[in-house]
């Protein structure tokens, strides 16, 4: 009988035990709540307000975002419509360039030949003398073959020549555009003087041809030419 009240008196001195911690834990979880400092509504209110400032930030961020990047891609297309364009104008200002040299507005210089043009030397008493002569046609020939071989300016006796030059015969001259020229005549080409010399002395070409007709052909390589634009035209 004594070892049972023993057993039931540990049992509840355990629970006891076990019931003043329960208590003690509860009060001091109630002291901490009680001492922590509570928010007031005003401060809540601004918090609230804070925080639905910060995702309307945000959002407003990812639209700005949005609206950056389409804007970046419309960039690109117009840095590749403004490049196209670039490269078109460029091609235009080139050909322009190029219809300015054509048409003598504009001065020219660079490499090119000399071709000289004489009469022949020697003209028998029982020949026409037109027969060792130079004429319109002869000049004419080589200014077309150097146009075709790619001559950038032409000249003849130091005379640029324009898109709508006239070349006549009057006498023992020549009429270029109204000014006269006595032989010799000297034909100056700006150009690849390799690319201008070879379409001349081709076999069969503008220089065998004009030397069987009994004029002195002479052509001469230059690193350097210079002529100036034609005035009033």
């Amino acid at each position: 009988m004594k070892k049972k009240r023993k057993g039931s008196h540990v049992i509840f001195s355990f629970v006891f035990l076990v019931l003043g911690f329960i208590v003690s834990f509860a009060y001091q979880i109630a002291r901490e709540d009680k001492e922590k400092p509570k928010i007031s509504d005003s401060q809540f209110e601004r918090d609230l307000a804070l925080r639905n400032e910060l995702i309307a930030q945000e959002k407003k961020n990812n639209d700005l975002e949005q609206q950056l990047k389409k804007s970046q891609t419309k960039l690109v297309s117009y840095e590749k419509e403004l490049s196209n364009e670039a490269k078109k104008f460029s091609v235009l200002a080139s050909e322009a360039k190029d219809y300015r040299m054509y048409v003598g507005k504009v001065p020219v210089k660079g490499e090119g030949i000399s071709v000289t043009l004489e009469d022949g030397d020697y003209i028998p008493n029982n020949e026409n003398v037109n027969n060792y002569l130079v004429h319109e046609h002869h000049i004419f020939q080589v200014v077309n073959e150097l146009y075709v071989a790619g001559a950038e300016a032409i000249s003849i006796n130091g005379q640029r020549l324009s898109r709508d030059s006239y070349i006549i015969c009057n006498g023992p001259v020549i009429e270029v555009d109204g000014y006269q020229h006595p032989a010799p005549f000297v034909i100056t080409a700006i150009g690849d003087y390799n690319v201008l010399a070879d379409a001349l002395n081709i076999a069969g070409g503008i220089k065998d041809l004009l030397v069987n007709e009994n004029v002195k052909f002479t052509l001469e390589k230059k690193t350097a030419i210079q002529m100036d634009a034609l005035i009033g035209r």
